[in-house]
């Protein structure tokens, strides 16, 4: 491995930590700002394509409604495995994801296991998330008694 190949790679997950970090705090502009502009996203559970969107507009439009439905966000992420070819670059990231919702009055924890499926492309000096699919493969939800 070289230099520069280290480099692009710690880059690379910040950019994913990034993500995690600002929608954790519900600073979704900010995060729009770690996309193309012509991003797709898609959504998976169960194998099946839950939403999907493109452009960074509605996508904002989007995270900005899902988030208004979260109290608390708590991200995790773990391995992050990528492959770089020069000003590209595909990864695979995992994640686990915690959601306190209220529902009837009741404080609701979704938590859920997520792969991300990822490319990437270096643009105005900087890495970008160009697609995105998220692949929620367990999902736990709970009531939370405190």
């Amino acid at each position: 491995m070289t230099l520069e190949f280290l480099e692009k790679k710690e880059k690379l997950r910040k950019l994913i930590d990034d993500y995690a970090v600002l929608g954790d705090e519900k600073k979704i502009t900010e995060q729009m700002e770690l996309f193309t502009p012509n991003i797709t996203y898609k959504a998976f559970m169960g194998g099946i394509v839950v939403s999907e969107v493109s452009g960074k507009t509605n996508m904002e439009k989007e995270f900005i409604g899902h988030a208004s439905l979260v109290k608390t966000y708590f991200t995790l992420n773990g391995q992050h495995e990528v492959q770089i070819d020069n000003d590209t670059a595909f990864g695979v990231s995992f994640a686990q994801i915690k959601m306190i919702r209220e529902v009837d009055g009741k404080n609701v924890l979704t938590d859920y296991s997520v792969r991300y499926d990822d490319k990437y492309v270096f643009q105005n000096d900087k890495w970008l998330i160009n697609y995105r699919e998220g692949h929620f493969i367990i999902i736990e939800e709970r009531l939370l008694t405190s």
